[in-house]
């Protein structure tokens, strides 16, 4: 039986919130359609109270903002990308380019090419994102693309040291400090001072998540991020010391992050929300992880495998962690989630900072039909074919036939057009 102990706010309120955004968003970009860098500038004033000179740091800014880490951070900086390097590698040496012979005189391929231009953002705000740049940043340049331009906002009306290193570091070609709905426009759009990209990729906040939707068709887009999900799947084998702790841990990104506990234990359900007010009392993030909890959290108890694994495929959360006694099962049989985390020896927080994987990762049920950002998401599968004068008489007639068989009298002049060519008398 499947008994929800804890619910979250409805899909109905959450979908009035979602209708304000987008008015927002809407005035926004029509504002720096307009008027370009004007407008941007005036969005970064009232916004992020910051109007330098130029957005877009020199290479002697860059380098300030290098020398003025610890050298600590900077080799942890640099640990991380490597890790992250590494997985991305892997996976781009997984897609193959194809060319087949399908039929004698037929020949199919398919080639991978890069995306010439991507924007990254990387979101500030509440935390600085300096993890953002490496799965942004570093994954298209290890894809081949040839122009990343970068944005990050502003952090207390200053230059965000470590993710300016961050973002250097990975490579990017052009770094700018500029936030929110501006920056993505703006890289996406075009102004006097950035130039269009061809695909828009990072996290960032509902206003940024709402943009990019708005951009998508005249941009790509990697795909559209809402708040951070998190999901726990446990069994008796659970503390509820850790089911509380990372819960928590994804509830601090914003106070509409939602946090579910599916538990094949009573015993741990009961005791997950006396563990949760305790560790609040003391957690930095209590404020924000606190509101998110008690709006957005979830304790669902179920009594079988099969029933968590039901539930977690219809709920799809972008992070799934399994802390029971056999992982693997889930491994196995579960569909719908953004990225797996098996076992208490891994975490959410891994995959977000350092262990390799990249966190930019499906949210709002997403998770159904795509996975996260990786390499394939800069590359472009593109076809292309080439016939032998034979084979195209041979693909010809059969053509010819079915746009007949569409009433397309252009294609079938196409198709007939090659067949009295190439069609061999006798």
């Amino acid at each position: 039986m499947i008994e929800e102990l804890k619910a979250g706010l409805t899909e109905e309120a959450r979908e009035e919130a979602d209708e304000k955004v987008k008015r927002t968003v809407e005035d926004i970009l029509a504002g720096i359609k307009a008027r370009g860098d004007a407008a941007v500038r005036e969005l970064s004033e009232r916004f992020d109270q910051w109007s330098p000179a130029s957005f877009r740091l020199s290479a002697a800014e860059v380098a300030e903002a290098l020398a003025s880490l610890p050298d600590q951070t900077v080799k942890d900086i640099k640990f991380a990308q490597a890790q992250i390097r590494n997985f991305a590698e892997h996976q781009k040496a997984a897609l193959q380019d194809v060319e087949v012979e399908t039929l004698p005189g037929v020949v199919l391929g398919h080639k991978n090419i890069p995306v010439e231009s991507v924007g990254c953002y990387v979101p500030g705000g509440r935390y600085p994102m300096v993890a953002s740049a490496h799965m942004s940043v570093l994954t298209a340049k290890v894809a081949g693309v040839g122009r990343v331009v970068a944005c990050t906002p502003p952090i207390d009306g200053g230059i965000p040291a470590a993710t300016v290193t961050a973002m250097h570091l990975a490579g990017a070609d052009e770094i700018n400090i500029l936030g929110g709905v501006q920056a993505v426009a703006a890289m996406a759009l075009g102004t006097e001072s950035i130039a269009p990209v061809d695909m828009l990729v990072g996290p960032g906040n509902a206003f940024v998540a709402e943009a990019k939707r708005q951009l998508f068709g005249h941009v790509g887009i990697d795909l559209l991020a809402g708040p951070t999900e998190t999901l726990l799947i446990a069994d008796e084998t659970c503390d509820a010391e850790m089911a509380a702790t990372d819960l928590l841990g994804q509830a601090e990104h914003g106070p509409t992050s939602p946090a579910v506990l599916v538990s094949l234990s009573r015993t741990l359900a009961d005791a997950v929300p006396a563990e949760i007010e305790r560790q609040l009392k003391t957690l930095e993030t209590a404020e924000v992880a606190g509101e998110a909890w008690r709006k957005y959290g979830r304790i669902i108890l179920v009594d079988t495998p099969e029933e968590a694994l039901r539930v977690a495929d219809g709920i799809a959360s972008e992070h799934v962690q399994i802390l029971t006694r056999d992982p693997q099962y889930f491994l196995d049989h579960l569909r719908n989630y953004g990225a797996l985390f098996l076992g208490p020896e891994t975490n959410v927080a891994y995959g977000d900072k350092v262990i390799g994987t990249n966190h930019t990762l499906p949210t709002k049920k997403a998770a159904r039909y795509t996975g996260g950002l990786w390499v394939g998401k800069f590359i472009k599968t593109v076809t292309y074919q080439r016939c032998t004068e034979e084979a195209s008489a041979l693909i010809g007639e059969v053509c010819s036939r079915l746009c007949a068989l569409e009433n397309f009298a252009g294609h079938q002049a196409q198709a007939d057009l090659r067949v009295r060519r190439y069609k061999k008398a006798g």
